[in-house]
């Protein structure tokens, strides 16, 4: 192969660069191979050969573009359509009342400035450089690409977000209170999460339904998901407002408010309020699922990901608090019209949403409107979350498996029938405990410890100095000093100590005056730990199965790169 004479630090010099004279991003011609001859630094750009491929050129399937957007507007809308989901409506507002009020926006917009931002930023612009998804993304950094299994997390939210959503069309006639737990949950024919029962028929129709949505949404990639999100991102805005003009007028919803707002200080001293914010940021942002980075990889090279990562999680974190108020409202007049206090009606979780909210609209004149209008918010939250965990699983799967993108339609539907498959254990007469499992052990501890491990494997192994060079080739400028010591100390310190944290103060479960046997809880750290511990299992073939020292293994960035280097004896 030809080299070009280019002396430049070892820090300047991507192993993933795209190479724009080919103008492809296929990773095999995504590589820049490094030479060190009598001092001189060299720089290849061409593609380095397999043994099975030496001196072949460059394949028309290897010329391939990768597809991107349609717009910019596509991309924003997935973003935020992704981060604002159920917990900006049934967890942010009553974690708000319940620590503090007012007080806990110290903790929230704190780690929302020093990790949460930094993290999001970070995973954009991770995934619209390398223009590949949460699994081959870490070709610059093999030994981390155990942290793409975590990601499969998104599969449990898809889950119950889905089953969450699919019960719809059977809780618009609430003058049969069909609200209720008897009417629709039929919690009292289940003894407990020992006692699932048979999925209910009419929920299993209504999951088919939004299972079939789901695929028709995806099976053409972005350019179909990025025309759904028109309605489904934008819907939940339109009917938060509308619901929040209707609870205002209430009598009673200013004591729902000034309950929700009210300011606590002492909450503080309370660690249990700093690691509930810590970990709403992160699950409600979305960053350790890889969605964003699947998002971010259809991107165009030179898109500007730092105003999008500003603008989007500001708006998710915005959408949180003002939803707080459309809930709050509606629960004063709840406690106003029952006579009492707004702690015995407040609750979190599905029960919020699907209980407590539904049974204070029933109250209202014209009820049948204002629950199909309620509804049809959680529906387009809940699809657009599931979209965006559906697609960071298909998406990393096929830029690892080229066999999976050439049959992407049939890999969708294998997809979203599997999702359906594990979604049928939260429609059974006790599948609100299976929902409470899997919302308390899938996306905790475990999506805390996955953004932690990226934190380190970016900014540790593969070196902020260098990835601070990859964004400066797609926008023209560094990150400022601000970023490169969030990435590198701050945001990951904070994560530490906050995984830490959480699994010391972790106690058992409970759902309403239901409490989880103690093996239920074994089941799910088990499935918290199965995809964590994959993290070292999988370092640790990886230091097994590829030669020299581990540091070399370690910082290595490709394994092309790694040959040529064990080749020439360095």
């Amino acid at each position: 192969a030809a080299f070009n004479k280019c002396v430049l630090p070892d820090h300047k010099l991507s192993s993933v660069a795209p190479l724009k004279p080919c103008n492809v991003e296929k990773k095999e011609v995504e590589l820049i191979l490094v030479k060190d001859q009598n001092g001189v630094q060299y720089t290849s750009s061409t593609i380095m050969p397999t043994p099975s491929t030496h001196g072949t050129p460059c394949t028309a399937e290897e010329l391939e573009e990768r597809e991107t957007w349609g717009k910019k507007i596509d991309f924003l809308l997935s973003v935020i359509g992704f981060a604002v989901d159920l917990a900006n409506v049934w967890r942010f507002p009553y974690l708000c009342y319940k620590n503090g009020g007012g007080a806990f926006l110290i903790p929230y917009i704190l780690f929302l400035v020093i990790a949460g931002m930094p993290l999001f930023y970070m995973e954009l612009a991770l995934g619209q450089y390398n223009r590949e998804g949460a699994a081959t993304v870490w070709k610059i950094c093999p030994v981390f690409k155990g942290e793409f299994s975590l990601s499969l997390l998104s599969l449990y939210s898809i889950s119950f977000l889905t089953s969450a959503s699919s019960p719809t069309s059977h809780l618009l006639n609430p003058s049969v209170c069909v609200f209720s737990r008897r009417g629709v949950l039929h919690l009292h024919e289940s003894r407990g999460i020992q006692d699932l029962g048979m999925p209910r028929w009419e929920l299993v129709l209504c999951l088919v339904a939004v299972v079939f949505l789901l695929y028709f949404s995806l099976w053409k990639g972005v350019k179909s998901s990025g025309k759904v999100v028109y309605i489904t991102a934008t819907m939940p805005y339109v009917v938060l407002f509308v619901l929040l003009i209707r609870g205002i007028t209430l009598p009673g919803a200013m004591d729902g408010i000034r309950a929700y707002l009210h300011i606590d200080f002492k909450q503080l001293n309370d660690p249990k309020v700093w690691i509930d914010a810590a970990t709403q940021i992160f699950y409600s942002l979305g960053a350790g699922f890889g969605v964003l980075i699947a998002f971010a990889s259809y991107n165009k090279f030179d898109n500007n990901c730092y105003r999008d990562a500003i603008l989007t999680s500001t708006v998710n974190c915005v959408t949180s608090f003002f939803s707080g108020f459309a809930i709050f409202s509606v629960l004063g007049y709840m406690a106003y019209k029952h006579g009492v206090r707004i702690e015995d009606v407040a609750t979190e979780g599905a029960g919020l949403v699907f209980i407590i909210y539904p049974e204070a609209i029933s109250t209202l004149p014209g009820s049948t409107f204002w629950a199909i209008v309620f509804f049809i918010m959680l529906l387009t939250l809940g699809i657009d979350s599931s979209m965006g965990g559906m697609e960071a699983v298909i998406t990393g799967l096929s830029d690892d498996f080229k066999i999976l993108k050439r049959n992407r339609k049939l890999f969708t539907f294998a997809t979203a029938f599997g999702t359906f498959l594990v979604a049928l254990f939260c429609i059974t007469n006790g599948g609100i405990y299976v929902l409470t499992l899997l919302d308390n052990y899938a996306a905790g501890t475990s999506i805390l410890f996955a953004v932690l491990i990226e934190a380190i494997g970016v900014s540790w192994f593969y070196g902020v100095d260098r990835f601070s060079e990859d964004i400066e080739r797609m926008m023209g400028f560094k990150p400022g000093l601000y970023w490169r010591l969030c990435w590198k100390f701050v945001s990951p310190t904070f994560l530490l100590v906050v995984v830490i944290a959480s699994i010391v103060t972790s106690t058992g479960l409970s759902y309403d005056d239901y409490v989880f046997p103690s093996w239920s809880n074994v089941i799910g750290w088990g499935v918290a730990l199965s995809s964590m511990m994959f993290v070292p299992v999988y370092a640790i073939y990886k230091f097994l199965s590829m030669p020299g020292t581990f540091k070399q293994v370690s910082f290595t960035t490709t394994k092309h790169w790694f040959e040529t280097f064990t080749s020439e004896g360095k």
